[in-house]
């Protein structure tokens, strides 16, 4: 579904994506993780034609992003790390000119349930919490059914409860056949959602594999660390005294 070859992006002679290559099959949660500056979100952001790719080829569905950009757009579904949406435009509203963009009327009631934001039909997005405004960002983000669905840090900054309820959305979006491209600085998420993970570092990838094959192939190099098996974990405790409910 979504091939890259050689990609390549530099700013003032320095390369922060550096002939990054790799394949997302269809139907697939694909993962990026890195720490800062590895040049993941600037790899997304030519894979969504957002922009110029100055070395190497991104082909998806097999249409070519830099030649053909709109098209690219039209199949392509993104979250970014910090959604703006228009002010004072019910929720409603905003989906329903989002899906004019691409030529559609949709059930924009539809849409908000999809992600659990009937009851904010009428609300505006600054009166949505952060884990409500996420939720909103994918529901306008899926509106026109688009074939892949790149997330960039989407659960940064939210409540246990809210990141979790992000990780369902994202197993159903997967279930509905679409391909999904995430990037993530936790690494519990990447092992829960990915299927398979490309490690980047100084704008390379430095490993690609599933996560349970990348955590063999440490444990083969020898890797040994103190062993304490715990049933559960502090964020499990928060979840048990809170609730499970998401909070408006």
């Amino acid at each position: 579904m979504v091939s890259v070859k050689g990609l390549t992006k530099a700013y003032d002679g320095r390369k922060v994506v550096d002939g990054v290559s790799f394949d997302v099959k269809p139907g697939e949660v694909f993962g990026i993780l890195g720490p800062n500056g590895a040049g993941k979100t600037t790899t997304l952001e030519m894979l969504e034609a957002l922009r110029p790719i100055d070395g190497g080829t991104a082909t998806i569905a097999g249409i070519d992003v830099a030649k053909r950009p709109y098209d690219i757009r039209a199949i392509i579904g993104v979250q970014p790390q910090s959604p703006s949406f228009q002010d004072k435009t019910k929720l409603t509203e905003l989906l329903q000119l989002f899906a004019a963009a691409y030529g559609l009327k949709v059930d924009a009631h539809k849409h908000l349930a999809s992600v659990e934001l009937e009851d904010k039909a009428n609300s505006y997005v600054e009166q949505l919490s952060g884990g409500q405004r996420q939720r909103f960002s994918i529901a306008a983000a899926l509106v026109h059914e688009p074939k892949v669905f790149f997330l960039d840090e989407p659960t940064t900054g939210l409540d246990p409860q809210a990141r979790r309820n992000l990780w369902d959305l994202v197993r159903e979006i997967k279930k509905r056949g679409v391909t999904v491209v995430i990037t993530t600085h936790y690494m519990d998420e990447a092992e829960l959602l990915c299927d398979r993970i490309a490690v980047m570092d100084s704008g390379k990838i430095i490993a690609l594999d599933s996560p349970k094959n990348l955590v063999k192939n440490l444990l083969k190099k020898g890797f040994k660390k103190e062993q304490v098996v715990e049933q559960a974990n502090l964020e499990d405790v928060f979840i048990d005294l809170t609730g499970k409910a998401l909070r408006d």
